[in-house]
């Protein structure tokens, strides 16, 4: 028996994977072929078109993506992914307001140009037109390593938005409608405006109450709805309660509870995530040295020749260099992001953070040992190096969540980001978690798909036969969640 399948024993990752369509093609078939639990529907299909606009510390997305509203399931028009360190330096008269934890500095008309050419080069590969047939847009960023607090992150936002509003997106695009009639008549008989508002729970999920606690908190919740919607492709039914892990450059998540008819974010992860592989990359001869990332040598094929039992060993050398911990009282950054960690006390919401050294210090010392195990193993070995890394902080960010008895029993488990679900990770992280958590699902895009479901919540357009918020085998949480705006 090979080594892998000594380690992956047989089980199988459970794979949300993105699934395209055409937008021509989406009036092809004009009635849902069969909504969950309800037989079939002769209504007919109508689309809810929304865009999704993230500044990573990568990779600058833009993500079309058009949701069923008779059926929940979800399908991407298009996917254009642009490396966020090609966007230009800021001019001598502009701000720098922050940067990326890569050090590229960013200015209100950099970040807006970047955002503006994006969005427009998606709609016009996924033929959408943006006043007449796009319905929302949500910006979102994972760049918070050079902000000195969580408030600064909004200039960013701002920025993103004006990008937007420079590609030709309205304004009422990007904002919650007031009233049904703020709708177009396509949509008016989707949207529950008349008998629920939006009051700030996503997907049946309340974020932290009071003041921000960490910059990526948008960045948390998005990878939580966006899972719950991923998961529609799936048997699994990954709903409260459940644990999220976004593994983009910088790491991002949720742990959240049982409690309805919304529930609480009890656990936020916070830190340095992609970053660490392709810290190990630049120790190689292959990217650049300053902007070179994981991304631009991974290859279905590069594992073929690995040799995982030496991975596995020096994988627990680079854990060496990583802090994974309940962030301390004392501090205002962890792995680089701002936080508060005395109103996330006041919150109820654990913080847990993973860094290299204090604040990404010692990301010198994990290219060197990149450029080591490079020269000593080679490439594939060095990627398969890589996914045992990727697995480990799981294993650990999840030790100390259960350490701090903050995961209720029956949660379900979900995986997000490049570096979380690409090569053997899923088997391995499957293998670190076995037995502790009732399901265990990966789900690719799940931040463009959290942004789909976010449109939605916002303007109230639930699926009451398919929904994607309450308990796990519960039913909608319509009615309940009525009661509870009445009492207000």
């Amino acid at each position: 028996m090979s080594f892998l399948s000594k380690v992956f024993g047989g089980s199988k990752p459970v794979m949300a994977e993105s699934q395209f369509k055409k937008f021509e093609s989406l009036k092809s078939s004009p009635f849902a072929a069969k909504t969950a639990g309800s037989g079939y529907n002769m209504k007919p299909d109508e689309y809810y078109i929304a865009g999704s606009v993230e500044l990573g510390n990568t990779t600058t997305k833009c993500i079309i993506s058009a949701t069923n509203l008779n059926t929940s399931e979800s399908y991407l028009l298009n996917k254009t992914v642009n490396m966020t360190r090609d966007i230009r330096p800021p001019k001598p008269n502009e701000e720098v307001f922050g940067k990326t934890v890569w050090g590229i500095e960013l200015s209100k008309e950099s970040v807006s140009e970047m955002v503006k050419d994006t969005v427009l080069e998606a709609a016009k590969k996924a033929h959408v037109d943006i006043e007449n047939d796009l319905d929302f847009v949500v910006r979102s960023t994972g760049v918070t390593a050079g902000f000195a607090t969580p408030e600064e992150s909004g200039k960013l936002i701002i920025a993103l938005a004006n990008g937007c509003l420079d590609a030709g997106v309205s304004p009422r695009k990007m904002a919650p409608a007031m009233s049904v009639d703020n709708f177009p008549d396509r949509l008016k008989d989707y949207t529950l405006l008349d008998k629920v508002m939006f009051d700030g729970a996503v997907v049946s999920v309340l974020p932290p109450q009071g003041e921000e606690v960490v910059s990526n908190e948008m960045e948390g919740e998005l990878v939580t709805a966006g899972i719950k919607l991923g998961a529609k492709w799936t048997n699994v039914d990954y709903r409260n309660p459940c644990v999220s892990i976004d593994f983009g450059s910088t790491l991002a998540g949720r742990v959240v509870n049982n409690d309805e008819p919304y529930a609480h974010t009890v656990g936020n992860f916070l830190g340095l995530a992609g970053v660490i592989a392709d810290s190990l990359v630049r120790g190689t001869d292959k990217v650049d040295k300053k902007g070179g990332a994981a991304i631009d040598l991974y290859s279905k094929d590069i594992l073929k020749k690995a040799n995982w039992k030496q991975a596995k060993i020096n994988a627990e050398k680079v854990h060496k260099l990583i802090d994974i911990r309940k962030v301390p009282m004392d501090r205002d950054r962890f792995g680089t992001v701002p936080l508060k960690p005395e109103a996330a006390q006041k919150a109820g919401t654990c913080l847990i953070g993973c860094d290299v050294g204090e604040n990404g210090d010692k990301i010198p010392d994990l290219i060197s040992l990149g450029e080591e195990l490079y020269k000593n193993d080679g490439l594939p070995t060095l990627f398969a190096t890589m996914d045992h890394v990727s697995a480990m902080i799981v294993k650990r960010l999840l030790d100390v969540a259960f350490e701090e008895k903050i995961i209720v029993s029956g949660s379900a488990l979900g995986i997000t980001g490049r570096a979380g679900i690409t090569g053997k990770k899923p088997e391995l992280i499957l293998e670190y978690t076995k037995d502790k958590f009732k399901d265990c699902v990966f789900v690719s895009d799940g931040l463009a798909l959290g942004s789909a479901i976010m449109a939605r919540c916002m303007n109230s357009m639930g699926t009451i036969n398919a929904p994607i918020g309450g308990k796990q085998g519960g039913p909608c949480i319509l009615g309940a969640r009525r009661k509870l705006q009445q009492k207000k």
